[in-house]
């Protein structure tokens, strides 16, 4: 494996500013890196080299800024680092799908508003990575590309949404990865991946020009190998965007100064599940027995329940309503070419009524309530990453989980989607593998707008557990486990 490759981001940024490497070989490490494991993953399925190539030569003839003033002493520098977009936002000149049929010849004219922050900031886009359908889905495939695999495991899914930017994160593909997250997905890829992936808190990363510019449920994100390299490219960021009227002015502290001068939390309140969502249980061993790092910083734990009245119920209710927003159109005009998930998620929305959209509203305001008081007591909240381990690669979502089975393709999320409606931003961390080798994760929960001590107590982890040194990894064969309790 190149050396180059296996650098940390921070590690390759500051590399690129003592001038001891070029963006332009960094391109050069990422291309072979990508010819030599592209055939088992299938995460990046669109390349842009030559567009990358050609915004390298700008950044080292210090011309790539032109218009937008010098941006290298700004928070965020990337100096010149190849990424990945998801291929659900738009990079000019470069194929850009959605993952799928009906976009499947798309190339937009302009980036999307997030994409034109990473670049001017020096972020360099080589690649497009994979995505389901409009990015609904538990596991990473569409009609167009097909299916990404997990690299620690290949026979199992990466999960979805940003299924293909955590699968390249882990091969060692990229150093960063950009994403999306509504029920789950930046979170869930990352803990099949074991990498690090964040939900910020609505408003602090752009989402650009969706038409859900109101709702707080979709956000885009940041996501990478561990939390120190996640803190710089969250800095590339996060900020205000008068394309995205809920987005605010990044903190005068950066990310990154924050996780330098990291702080133990004092309290971490554990909950093995929320809203009594099933977990597998080899998960729920492995994340309680994973509080130890934060015992060992001086952190009190305590195990707390988190109950919540009719979670999955509210969570589709406001999930499936923005599903209208987003594709009632697109069925009237295409319903042949959208998926049946799809499909059943703008449906109930269509069908359901005011005044059961007004109880999901009151309900998402009562949960918000619940949490702000636990964090009256708590610096943090924890629970599992995901409710269940990376699943075979030919299925869309688990068939059960915990000997429960599940009616649909939400049923596996309703643990990180408890903390969407939150609002509260949410750090997908490492934290070991079950018996099979299979990456598990924790879920660390910050207050709102709470991202720093979030980052910082991610980064601290860390340095307790070591798991982010396992990384990157060539991909690795394997047989799909057997499903506990069935």
């Amino acid at each position: 494996m190149d050396k180059l490759i296996q650098l940390t981001a921070c590690e390759a940024v500051e590399n690129l500013r003592r001038g001891d490497v070029s963006p332009l070989e960094l391109i050069d490490a990422v291309e072979a890196r990508i010819t030599e494991v592209e055939p088992d993953l299938n995460a990046l399925p669109t390349l842009c080299l030559d567009r990358a190539r050609d915004h390298a030569k700008r950044i080292i003839a210090g011309d790539a800024n032109e218009a937008s003033g010098d941006a290298s002493g700004e928070p965020g520098w990337l100096g010149g680092l190849p990424v990945a977009i998801k291929d659900m936002a738009d990079v000019a000149g470069v194929r850009t799908t959605y993952g799928s049929p009906i976009f499947a010849d798309h190339v937009p004219s302009t980036s999307h508003p997030l994409v034109r922050r990473i670049e001017r900031l020096g972020g360099i886009v080589v690649a497009k990575s994979n995505t389901p359908e409009f990015a609904a889905g538990g596991s990473t495939y569409n009609e167009i590309f097909g299916m990404t695999r997990n690299p620690w495991n290949t026979s199992l899914t990466p999960a979805g949404s940003t299924g293909g930017g955590a699968a390249a994160l882990a091969a060692g593909e990229v150093w960063l990865a950009q994403g999306s997250d509504h029920g789950g997905s930046l979170r869930r890829p990352a803990t099949y991946c074991s990498v690090v992936g964040l939900r910020p808190s609505p408003g602090r990363v752009t989402r650009g020009c969706q038409e859900t510019l109101f709702s707080p449920m979709s956000v885009h994100g940041p996501m990478a190998r561990n939390a120190t390299d996640l803190a710089l490219f969250l800095d590339a960021m996060a900020g205000f965007c008068p394309e995205d009227p809920m987005t605010f002015d990044a903190p005068s502290l950066s990310f990154s100064e924050a996780v330098a001068e990291a702080v133990p939390p004092r309290r971490v309140a554990y909950a093995a599940t929320i809203g009594g969502s099933p977990i597998d249980q080899e998960t729920r061993d492995i994340c309680r027995a994973a509080m130890a790092p934060f015992r060992a910083m001086g952190a009190e734990v305590v195990e707390i329940d988190i109950e919540i009245e009719d979670l999955e119920d509210t969570f589709l209710a406001l999930r499936s309503q923005q599903f209208v927003i987003d594709r009632e159109l697109q069925l009237q005009s295409h319903p042949d070419l959208i998926k049946a998930d799809i499909i059943w998620n703008t449906e109930i929305g269509l069908k359901q009524s005011t005044s059961q959209l007004a109880g999901a509203e009151r309900a998402r305001a009562k949960l918000y309530r619940q949490f702000m008081a636990l964090f009256q007591d708590y610096d943090l909240i924890v629970t599992p990453g995901a409710n269940t381990p990376a699943f075979d690669v030919n299925l869309r979502h688990p068939v059960a989980i915990d000997g429960v089975k599940l009616e649909h393709y939400m049923a596996a999320s309703n643990l990180t989607g408890a903390v969407t409606l939150s609002a509260s931003p949410a750090l997908s961390l490492p934290c070991g593998f079950d018996q099979y080798d299979r990456p598990i994760g924790l879920q660390l929960v910050g207050r709102p707008r709470g991202e720093a001590a979030l980052l910082a107590a991610g980064a601290l982890y860390e340095v307790q557990s070591g798991l982010d040194k396992l990384l990157p990894i060539d991909p690795r064969a394997g047989e799909v486990p057997p499903v506990a309790g069935v």
